[in-house]
C-alpha cells in the first residue's frame, strides 16, 4: 500500500472516547517493548507517527491513526511490565477488553510476539483470548535481525508451538529496522480489509 496519509487521530481509554468512524481497525496488541511502535511506524514510513517510549510499559492508551482514510491503525496498551503496579497492569487489561469487546470497527488482530524469548504466560493469555474470540488475526514475530539468522526458523518453531498457533494463522517475522517481512505484514492486512 502506498501511504498519502498517515496521522494520529486520539488517544482513548472508554469507548465513547474511541473516533467516530466508518473505516475497518487493525489492532496490534502484545507485550511492553515487543515494537509495536517501531513496527507502525515502519508500516506507515514515518519516523514518529507512533512514539517509541525508553521506557517499557508506559502506553496505557488506545492509540488510534488514520491511514491513508481507508484503515485505522490500532495501538493498544503493552502489557505484562514486571514493574507495573498490578493495579496498573489489571486497568491495561481491562482496556484492551473493553476495545475487543466493543468496537465493531474492529476487522484484525496483529500479535506481535519478541523472536528472542519464548512466549510469556501474559502472551498465552492473550493469544487464547484472540484464538478464542474467533476474530481475524495473524502473529508478527518481531525484531528479527536482533538473533542469528541461523536461529530464527527454531526461534518461530518454539513460538508456534507454546502459542499452539493453527496452521492456518500466518505467522510473519519481521525486522522493523531492516524493514524486512513489511511487504508481508502490508499484504495480510490488505486481504483482511478487501473481505
Amino acid at each position: 500500500m502506498i501511504i498519502k496519509k498517515a496521522e494520529f487521530i486520539v488517544s482513548a481509554v472508554r469507548q465513547e472516547q474511541y473516533p467516530d468512524t466508518e473505516n475497518p481497525d487493525i489492532a496490534f496488541v502484545g507485550r511492553s517493548n515487543v515494537g509495536k511502535s517501531t513496527l507502525l511506524n515502519a508500516l506507515c514510513n514515518r519516523k514518529n507517527l507512533a512514539k517509541c517510549g525508553k521506557t517499557p510499559g508506559v502506553t496505557a492508551l488506545v492509540n488510534f491513526f488514520n491511514i491513508n482514510d481507508e484503515l485505522n491503525f490500532v495501538d493498544l496498551p503493552g502489557y505484562g511490565y514486571a514493574a507495573s503496579a498490578k493495579g496498573e497492569r489489571d486497568s491495561w487489561a481491562e482496556i484492551i477488553n473493553t476495545y475487543f469487546e466493543e468496537r465493531e470497527q474492529l476487522q484484525f488482530i496483529m500479535m506481535l510476539v519478541d523472536i528472542r524469548h519464548e512466549p510469556s504466560e501474559d502472551d498465552c493469555v492473550m493469544y487464547n483470548w484472540i484464538r478464542y474470540s474467533e476474530k481475524p488475526h495473524a502473529v508478527v514475530v518481531t525484531k528479527k535481525d536482533k538473533i542469528k539468522r541461523s536461529q530464527v526458523r527454531k526461534q518461530i518453531d518454539l513460538i508456534k508451538n507454546k502459542l499452539q498457533i493453527p496452521a492456518n494463522i500466518p505467522v510473519v517475522p519481521v525486522s522493523s529496522d531492516k524493514r524486512e517481512g513489511i511487504e508481508e505484514v502490508w499484504e495480510i492486512i490488505e486481504d483482511s480489509i478487501d473481505k
